[in-house]
């Protein structure tokens, strides 16, 4: 990949991680304001709230996240299965994506319950907590990926060793 092509892509890998582990932050806030907050327009808008950052926010940032991930590693001498932090790193992504697909769903019913009017009751706990749990663990997740990023510890795959004995041998 040309560096300035490599900059863009780096520029848009993290720019798009940052955007995402930032909007999780602030969903994160949004729920525990949900669950903790007694006022019912309060809980009412905070969960409008949370479905909207969800769907306008945090899904298209985890979506063009995991592209820009892909798209960085085989631009880079990193590759995408020559290190273990690369493979660690791209299945937290495609894992976090995959489960915040999978968990839009709870969101939105939510959403729609609370912007509707109807009552949130005692049935849509269970649903509030997870929300909340489910937020943090992926702030937890997204930051060991940020880690990863930054420290790149050592360490080739089987198919990145054999790659290197290939690329000396050829040298």
């Amino acid at each position: 990949m040309p560096p300035r092509l490599r900059k863009a892509a780096l520029l848009l890998h993290v720019t798009t991680s940052v955007g995402w582990l930032g909007a999780v932050g602030a969903f994160l806030a949004l729920a525990v304001t949900g669950l903790a907050s007694s006022a019912r327009a309060t809980v009412r808008g905070t969960y409008v709230a949370a479905d909207v950052v969800t769907d306008a926010v945090i899904v298209p940032l985890a979506l063009a996240s995991l592209g820009s991930d892909v798209l960085q590693s085989l631009g880079t001498p990193w590759g995408l299965v020559r290190h273990y932090w690369v493979v660690v790193k791209l299945v937290l992504t495609v894992a976090s994506t995959a489960l915040l697909l999978l968990h839009s769903g709870p969101i939105g019913h939510l959403g729609a319950v609370a912007g509707s009017g109807a009552r949130l009751g005692a049935d849509l706990d269970g649903m509030r907590l997870q929300l909340v749990v489910d937020a943090a663990a992926a702030l937890l997740v997204l930051l060991g990926a940020t880690a990863l990023a930054l420290w790149k510890p050592r360490g080739l795959t089987r198919w990145g060793r054999r790659r290197s004995r290939t690329t000396s041998a050829i040298e």
